[in-house]
């Protein structure tokens, strides 16, 4: 079942396009939160403390792979270590400038990949994925 996104969590340790991708982010109206880290590691310490204080958590997760000390494959091996009940409903997409056929072919094959959209995100990426993935579907508030 299809759910609602509201929340994103943006992950990319270069800053200017974490910056690019939350202005992408910022015009859709489906999305009331956004919150950025810009490193897996940062992820992780954000979801942590966001579950043990109970508060929003992030419907999608957009991730870059390619990021220094924990890349993105490195990150969702510790996000599958979490509670399931608290990170079943948390969607992980995957962007990446990479060109590597194993990456693509990972996150097909991975239980926790719900997509993966080569960079840079675009307004039409972005309307492509909330519509073939989430309940809610509001076009680009351009």
């Amino acid at each position: 079942m299809r759910q609602s996104v509201n929340s994103v969590l943006l992950v990319d340790d270069d800053k200017a396009t974490s910056f690019f991708n939350e202005i992408i982010v910022s015009r859709h109206k489906g999305f009331n939160q956004i919150e950025k880290a810009f490193s897996g590691q940062e992820a992780l310490a954000y979801l942590k403390e966001i579950r043990d204080k109970q508060q929003i958590k992030p419907d999608l997760i957009l991730l870059d792979i390619n990021m220094p000390a924990m890349n993105g494959w490195e990150f969702i091996t510790e996000f599958e270590k979490l509670d399931k009940s608290f990170t079943n409903s948390i969607k992980v997409v995957l962007l990446s400038t990479s060109s590597c056929k194993d990456d693509l072919e990972k996150s097909l094959t991975s239980p926790t990949v719900l997509d993966f959209i080569h960079k840079p995100l675009s307004f039409d990426a972005l309307d492509i994925l909330i519509d073939t993935h989430f309940n809610e579907y509001t076009k680009i508030n351009a």
